[in-house]
């Protein structure tokens, strides 16, 4: 690692992403043309044993053997890169071993109090309803933010047959088995007594029809219209209850001693892995209170982060809490603050702003508002997600926020609105190649300041091929599938042939000099002038000295060396 910067370039992607598995991105990385141009590679985690929302539902952490291994780890060690992790700090799979055992012994099991149950968490601080949750009363919720309509409650079936709500933020799907005429009668005889008058095969049959039909359409078992046939409801009910599986994220109990037994059992593991970063997904909503926020409520969140800090601190890992507000909010200053690396999520817009303007001058001052507040941040261009805007309210005129978004979105870009709501938090979904404009001299000129700008860059694998946007992919996922327009899986042959363009090449150039010259460094000296729509920034280390001149008007830059 010596003969990289302490900030070098970050590779971003899938383990599938390119070529199909982990293995074909490093023998990708060890060719020549890639050599000394990434020093870290942030690897998402679908790397894990995973089964929803591309790797960030976490069954465990073991790495996922039909997309890489310890060996693919090993080799990119023997490259001189060290990887940033995710570690889901808030939640976990179903499938997890600590729901499924939670499933299988109710209250009896080890994991009892490893997930939040609804009830326990709220009793005395609401009524409960018909269907067997507490309402918490509105004094207690009121500061409380849902990121999907209704409360975040999945009710678990127990094995004494229970219904438990338990603590759901984020995704969830019941699904339920679509029974045959010997499963109608089977379940009518059960729910009977053994002995009892046992229902005709055609009537089973019809009922089974009409069961599946209801459930094809979307409906829940209660709403389904039994007709003639209602006499058997319930025993219908309670075979499809006892049947049903989920799937989604479990929100963790952090009060519980064998949830911290997990987080030191993982971080140990990412150090295993060679990790040197990982970053703390969600976050943000681990700390949970009746009557305080249930999304950066302080100073819980911050007293966890440090409990997390010291676990971390003993695997040599360094912490990178994500999360999104926006600029106004102060919430980046905050975390930098505490003695954490942060994510300049407002890098990505901001440059486009720029070059959109012709003029580097709200770029300088980000700039140098980093440097003089000492604050180490991750920068990119592109990301999984989406290019963050409205993280700028505050930053730039609102605006000037919406004559971006309308840019961007001209372009291709897709915009999906948080609940709806345009005063709240949302991304344009888009390459960032797209969001230029696909054009090969904007994406080198963005590329050449991101290198040049405070922090660790961290680079798109999509940028890097200037990939454009994807919408038969879009259309392909469906519903909520808007994200898949940045997320185009390359094989190795699209790979090799995209490694010949010059837009590629010059890219590399560009990376391998940010990755190596020792002008760089996360303690090196900026300097930023400004003459017109020309920014010229100089980083000086150790007797040595380097210099970018931007010209956000004509988007040509020169290295100065």
């Amino acid at each position: 690692m010596s003969k990289f910067v302490d900030n070098g370039p970050m590779l971003n992607a899938y383990p599938d992403s390119c070529g199909g598995t982990l293995g074909d991105i490093v023998t990708f990385l060890e060719k020549d043309e890639l050599k000394d141009t990434f020093s870290s590679f942030y690897i998402l985690p679908s790397i894990y044993n995973t089964d929803l929302d591309r790797g960030f539902s976490v069954i465990d952490y073991g790495i996922n053997e039909e997309l890489g291994s310890k060996a693919d780890l090993d080799r990119l060690r023997a490259l001189g890169i060290d990887l940033k992790l995710d570690f889901i700090l808030n939640h976990a799979s179903v499938l997890s071993p600590q729901f499924q055992d939670l499933l299988k012994n109710g209250e009896k099991s080890k994991y009892a109090d490893f997930f939040i149950n609804w009830n326990k968490f709220w009793d005395g601080c609401g009524e409960m309803t018909e269907d067997g949750y507490i309402q918490p009363d509105e004094k207690y919720i009121k500061d409380m933010f849902f990121r999907k309509p209704g409360l975040p409650i999945l009710m678990v079936r127990m094995p004494d047959g229970k219904e438990i709500p338990y603590w759901n933020t984020f995704y969830q799907e019941v699904q339920y088995r679509r029974p045959d005429a010997q499963d109608i009668i089977n379940a009518v005889e059960e729910f009977n007594g053994q002995g009892s008058e046992r229902i005709q095969y055609m009537t089973a049959e019809n009922i089974a029809k009409c069961v599946c039909e209801g459930l094809d359409e979307g409906k829940k078992p209660e709403e389904i219209d039994f007709g003639k046939y209602a006499k058997y409801r319930e025993a219908i009910l309670e075979f499809l209850a006892n049947g049903r599986k989920y799937l989604g994220q479990m929100d963790l109990n952090i009060k519980s001693d064998l949830v911290w037994e997990h987080y030191e059992n993982t971080l140990k593991a990412l150090s295993g892995y060679g990790a040197a970063i990982v970053r703390l997904d969600a976050f943000a909503y681990a700390p949970k209170e009746p009557g305080k926020k249930n999304f950066l409520n302080e100073p819980d969140t911050w007293d966890v982060l440090e409990k997390v800090r010291t676990i971390a601190d003993k695997n040599s890992l360094r912490l990178l809490p994500e999360i999104h507000d926006s600029y106004g909010a102060g919430i980046y200053e905050k975390v930098a603050g505490k003695g954490y690396m942060t994510y300049d999520f407002f890098l990505p817009g901001l440059l486009i702003y720029a070059m959109e303007q012709k003029n580097g001058e709200a770029l300088a001052c980000w700039a140098k508002e980093l440097v003089d507040k000492k604050i180490r941040v991750v920068n990119m261009l592109g990301c999984h997600d989406g290019i963050p805007v409205l993280d700028l309210k505050g930053l730039i005129p609102d605006e000037e926020i919406e004559k971006l978004i309308e840019t961007i979105v001209g372009r291709g870009g897709l915009v999906k609105n948080l609940h709806g709501q345009k005063n709240m938090y949302y991304q344009v979904n888009s390459t960032y190649y797209s969001a230029l404009g696909a054009d090969d001299k904007k994406m080198l000129f963005a590329r050449a300041v991101q290198m040049f700008m405070p922090g660790k860059p961290q680079v798109w694998y999509l940028d890097l091929f200037a990939g454009e946007n994807d919408y038969a992919a879009v259309e392909r996922a469906g519903a909520g599938g808007h994200k898949e327009i940045n997320r185009t899986n390359l094989s190795n042959e699209e790979m090799l042939k995209k490694l010949s363009k010059p837009v590629v090449q010059k890219q590399l150039e560009l990376l391998r000099l940010r990755n190596t010259d020792p002008a760089f460094g996360f303690d090196a000296k900026l300097d930023l002038k400004q003459d017109g729509s020309v920014l010229t920034f100089t980083w000086e280390n150790n007797g040595n000295k380097i210099s970018l001149k931007a010209d956000f008007a004509s988007y040509d830059y020169e290295i100065i060396k």
